[in-house]
């Protein structure tokens, strides 16, 4: 038996592929560990989305060797894809493994242990209340700034029966909440010609399984159509959606490849408002795009104001290696970006709270998923506020009604009923 330390850097999928990992460990007989001081083998999932997640991926491969000298690394995924070389040199690295063998890393790392004899130490397994889980990979979009379509591939989707199959063996295993993953989940079941792909599998899901609450990850704006809309009826799918925007300028939109304006995404947002009123849209925004002016900033800025978002994930442009963007004119000076960064999350935290606010007073289901240092349980409701509540009783995997009293740094502060 072999002691494993799992670590993802980036999206859900990566995490969704780490917690597919454990799994198949344990099927084996290992065992995995939360400290990776405890650990054999430490397997890390990196990104490479943006130079920042790269240099993530670095000190962290540093800081496990410092940790524990003694274990063996396996680095899996983008950052492994980009840069195999540089990341095999790394102290203690014993596996590089690109994206496209990812899905026999397990087999890699336990042949080579099986070879050299293995290892053993005991361990447990840290529980969870929200699967991630991988519905396809790869994209066939061409975003110019964006390297995961080189480094992931075409789309790929799993077949629909699978994907059934396995929330319904995490129900089994006690999970209250899926959330469904991949690169580009709006394209899901194109390339196997599913009708209809994505709200198909929704479907499927919510018919023939026990799952307490669905969630989707990142749509793009132009994957959602009517079909889709359609299931939120059911209370079981959360009333979230991650529409990447990127921009709120039109200009910069071009440049950048979307396949949607700024004006067809605000349609589509008023669209999704009168078919699930509260929904939670939030979105991921660029800032310092190549030839983005204070004047194409400033309209993007104002478009973000005015859609009113739950929530905005900010990245500074990162040029990327073999992206169109990384070429063109007009790059943008550091100083500059980091600056319209931070204007951009200063309107992020102020829309963030505008929306949290209109809950306050209300009764809302909560899942509770840990107890934080400070003893407080912190939990999400289905349209992902994030909400503390005092309770001297186990809340851990347990969706409970609570009623929303008051606000701390960020969070609601809930009374459970």
């Amino acid at each position: 038996m072999t002691t494993f330390y799992l670590h993802s850097l980036g999206c859900r999928l990566n995490q969704s592929e780490v917690e597919a990992l454990a799994r198949r460990l344990a099927a084996r007989g290992h065992r995995v560990v939360d400290d990776p001081a405890q650990a054999d083998i430490c397997v890390v999932n990196t990104c490479a989305v943006t130079a920042e997640a790269e240099r993530k991926t670095r000190h962290l491969l540093r800081a496990l060797a410092r940790v524990n000298p003694q274990a063996r690394i396996a680095v899996l995924g983008c950052a492994a894809t980009l840069r195999s070389e540089e990341l095999a040199a790394f102290p203690n690295v014993a596996w590089v493994i690109p994206n496209e063998e990812k899905d026999r890393a397990a087999e890699r790392i336990l042949g080579s242990l099986s070879a050299a004899g293995g290892v053993a130490r005991g361990a447990g397994v840290r529980p969870r209340t929200r699967a991630f889980v991988k519905i396809q990979d790869g994209c066939d979009n061409a975003c110019t700034y964006c390297i995961v379509h080189i480094l992931r591939g075409p789309v790929r989707s799993c077949p629909p029966e699978e994907v059934v199959a396995e929330i319904a063996a995490r129900v089994r295993e006690g999970y209250r909440e899926a959330v469904l993953t991949g690169v580009n989940i709006g394209a899901y079941g194109q390339d196997l010609g599913l009708k209809g792909g994505l709200a198909a599998l929704v479907r499927a899901i919510l018919t023939r399984t026990d799952l307490p609450r669905l969630r989707l990850s990142s749509v793009e704006p132009w994957d959602v159509d009517e079909s889709l809309l359609a299931l939120w009826p059911d209370p079981r799918l959360c009333r979230q959606l991650h529409l990447p925007l990127q921009s709120g300028c039109e200009a910069t939109l071009r440049r950048m490849g979307r396949r949607m304006t700024a004006a067809e995404y605000a349609g589509l947002v008023e669209r999704i408002r009168d078919a699930v009123p509260e929904m939670a849209i939030t979105t991921d925004i660029i800032v310092g795009f190549p030839g983005e002016d204070e004047a194409e900033f400033a309209e993007s800025l104002a478009f973000v104001e005015r859609m009113a978002f739950a929530r905005l994930h900010v990245f500074p442009f990162s040029p990327r290696p073999g992206t169109p963007a990384a070429r063109m004119e007009g790059q943008v000076p550091e100083p500059v970006v980091r600056e319209r960064a931070a204007r951009m999350r200063e309107l992020g935290e102020r829309l963030a709270a505008r929306y949290r606010r209109q809950f306050l007073g209300r009764e809302m289901e909560v899942l509770w998923e840990r107890r934080r240092r400070d003893g407080r349980w912190h939990g999400l409701t289905d349209n992902y506020l994030q909400v503390v509540t005092v309770c001297p009783a186990d809340l851990h995997n347990r969706i409970t009604g609570t009623r929303l009293v008051g606000e701390d740094n960020g969070f609601l502060t809930g009374e459970v009923i």
